[in-house]
């Protein structure tokens, strides 16, 4: 695994998509891998790392220096005092419940409103047709940054991704304050997610290879 000539072929794709690498921010998904990783990513550039799992993140915490940690997997309530405060970016805010629980630890964390835009029961996510009430509801909360979404499992995903756009846009424009971050585009689709203005890629695979548990 070298995971420099993995991350120089992702910023080649991500121009050829038509992407500005200085405007696209690539979250390294390290769930699954070791502190080793996580030091390798950090090596090569990448100082945003992803994790899912609140207990595997904050186990490399310790062990990890010079990275800022996003949490990009679902969050249960009951863990959002562990959460809260811990992570640059929380990104799977997905109702008004978890951002009070979220609050009542850290009023100024950072989040993203996650969004079922690929309208899949397996996935976590708002409704989409909530979307905007909860963004304002949320921003009342916490520090909401923008917006997250998943991309659907087996079908085009542009639609979804430009569905997300479009809601984060609506949402300022409803909240009265910019909303920077557009979260979406993972290993299989994140061309598409940058054909569709995302600002913010969560790659794993496509830098690390597949994880060891899998």
């Amino acid at each position: 695994m070298n995971v420099g000539e993995n991350l120089q072929q992702v910023r080649r794709r991500i121009e050829q998509a038509g992407g500005d690498l200085n405007a696209i921010t690539i979250v390294a998904v390290t769930k699954g891998f070791g502190p080793e990783v996580c030091r390798a990513a950090i090596g090569a550039g990448l100082k945003t790392l992803g994790e899912n799992r609140v207990h595997e993140a904050l186990i490399k915490m310790d062990e990890v220096e010079g990275a800022l940690w996003h949490l990009i997997g679902h969050l249960q309530t009951n863990k959002a005092k562990l959460a809260a405060g811990r992570f640059q970016l929380i990104q799977s805010v997905d109702s008004l419940r978890l951002a009070e629980h979220i609050a009542r630890i850290e009023p100024k964390q950072q989040v993203l409103l996650e969004v079922n835009v690929a309208r899949e029961a397996q996935k976590s996510g708002a409704a989409p047709e909530d979307a905007i009430a909860l963004a304002k509801q949320i921003a009342r909360q916490l520090d909401l940054r923008g917006m997250m979404a998943m991309g659907p499992a087996n079908a085009d995903p542009k639609p979804a991704f430009e569905e997300l756009r479009h809601l984060k846009d609506e949402a300022q424009q409803a909240i009265g304050a910019e909303l920077p971050i557009l979260s979406m585009g993972m290993s299989g689709d994140f061309e598409a997610a940058v054909a569709a203005g995302s600002t913010m890629l969560r790659l794993g695979q496509v830098l690390f290879g597949p994880r060891p548990h899998d």
